[in-house]
């Protein structure tokens, strides 16, 4: 096991900092239930990080905390070296399942963002055709989503992300419904428009290949209440592409040693 160190990347101020933070639930009868517990996780600006761990460790939990939409217990989460009080503008969010309006065609789905900002109408279609010609859907602008495959589904899901340039990306399992021919497709999309964007990203997974295939670091969870159990740096140079890079010999013995380390929390769990 590689030892725990979260520290951003040298040169670089930290995006997101978790700073000891344990975080307790108290349910309706009044048992408590700890999610976090001392977790330190720190993330570079530009950098992109996976998260794996046992299935209910907390890892979706940390999304929400990053988002503002849970407060911890104890200790501090900040963004861009702030204390994180709200949900803040600069953070996109892309889910398991569809957050796409099934009502609202493409071109409207991908404009909403830029309109509920502030932006003209005819502004926000314009820069909407552009997203929407990038994510490879240039045709489908006026189709709707129960129109569209779940591929294209997730894409018109990341344009709608990108288009607000957001300088934090948080993803949660967004590949896991597809089918592994999609899924590889739209990693490659992913880290097309993340090398565009600058942006950093904390992308939640259970899939150990899936982690190692994208990011700059994969990070392990201990089974709950989670905490950092093993940061791994993944040497592979980049551009990758997906349907290469899962051969390379780096690339299987990161996977066996990563799979190693959860194999301990799985089973604890």
């Amino acid at each position: 096991m590689d030892a725990v160190t979260s520290t951003a990347a040298p040169g670089s101020s930290a995006a997101i900092d978790f700073r000891d933070v344990s975080l307790r639930f108290i349910s309706g009868d009044g048992t408590a239930t700890v999610t976090l517990r001392n977790f330190s996780m720190s993330v570079a600006r530009g950098e992109f990080v996976a998260i794996v761990g046992p299935t209910g460790c907390g890892k979706s939990t940390t999304l929400n905390l990053i988002t503002g939409l849970l407060r911890p217990t104890v200790g501090e989460v900040q963004v861009m070296g702030q204390k994180v009080g709200g949900i803040d503008p600069r953070i996109g969010f892309v889910f398991q399942a569809d957050a796409v309006f099934p009502w609202r065609n493409v071109i409207d789905n991908v404009a909403a963002g830029p309109i509920f900002r502030g932006a003209g109408r005819a502004k926000a279609h314009d820069e909407a055709v552009q997203w929407i010609e990038r994510v490879g859907l240039k045709g489908f602008e006026h189709h709707y989503p129960h129109q569209l495959s779940g591929g294209m589904r997730k894409r018109v899901a990341l344009a709608q992300t990108f288009i607000n340039r957001p300088e934090i990306l948080l993803m949660d399992e967004p590949f896991s419904a597809l089918d592994m021919q999609t899924r590889t497709l739209m990693q490659d999309e992913l880290l097309g428009l993340w090398t565009a964007s600058g942006g950093s990203v904390v992308f939640v997974t259970h899939d150990i290949e899936e982690a190692i295939a994208l990011a700059d670091r994969v990070f392990v969870l201990s089974a709950r209440p989670a905490t950092l159990k093993a940061v791994y740096p993944v040497d592979l140079p980049r551009p990758r592409v997906m349907a290469q890079v899962r051969y390379e010999p780096a690339f299987i013995d990161l996977s066996k040693r990563i799979w190693a380390d959860l194999r301990e929390e799985v089973a604890i769990h």
